[in-house]
């Protein structure tokens, strides 16, 4: 599954061992991640949608996410990041068996930051060092965070939009009887949001 956290930034920079690799003004920050079923269309649409991404207000600032990085002439900064397919659900160790392998991830990669320069303008396109270990610095403006998944193709927001049912209550606990309701109800929330 392709992943990318989109960040708006008032300026933002890549360093590899101390030493300035790549740097942005206004834009944005891209941390991207390449699953191992991702496909050259997950690229493409996730590239697309950096670029179409309404994430500045009007030129009057008084409507909000109205404008793209392509409307305000920003510029762009992708840096790869596998770290974000982790699986935290079982233990406290991250299990990274969700990201793709560094070969095939690199080319899909590639690919992706390439279709952005291609879509835009490659001199506002920067890039970070693929699989070297990077300092990120940012000035985050807003602060204000996208976070995208896509999967054969279709990029969306993730929502969880069938949460826990709750286990019918029995004559027992019917408040109306004087009866307490008890603590808990039947279901649990996805580990995702628990800490």
């Amino acid at each position: 599954m392709f992943q990318a956290i989109l960040q708006r930034v008032a300026s933002a920079s890549v360093s590899v061992d101390k030493k300035l690799i790549s740097s942005i003004e206004r834009g944005i920050l891209v941390f991207a991640a390449i699953g191992p079923d991702d496909t050259k269309k997950d690229a493409e649409s996730m590239a697309s949608k950096v670029l179409k991404m309404k994430m500045w207000p009007d030129e009057t600032g008084s409507k909000q996410w109205k404008r793209s990085v392509q409307d305000i002439d920003g510029e762009i900064l992708c840096v790869s990041q596998f770290t974000l397919l982790a699986n935290t659900r079982k233990g406290h160790k991250p299990d990274f068996h969700g990201a793709a392998k560094p070969e095939e991830a690199r080319l899909l990669y590639d690919h992706f930051v390439s279709k952005i320069q291609n879509l835009y303008l490659a001199e506002k396109v920067k890039n970070g060092v693929f699989q070297a270990m990077m300092e990120v610095g940012l000035v985050n403006d807003g602060p204000v965070g996208v976070n995208y998944r896509s999967e054969h193709g279709a990029v969306t927001l993730e929502i969880d939009t069938n949460p826990p049912k709750k286990e019918k209550q029995s004559d027992d606990a019917n408040p109306q009887n004087g009866n307490a309701i008890p603590d808990s109800t039947a279901g649990c929330l996805p580990q995702e949001l628990l800490g």
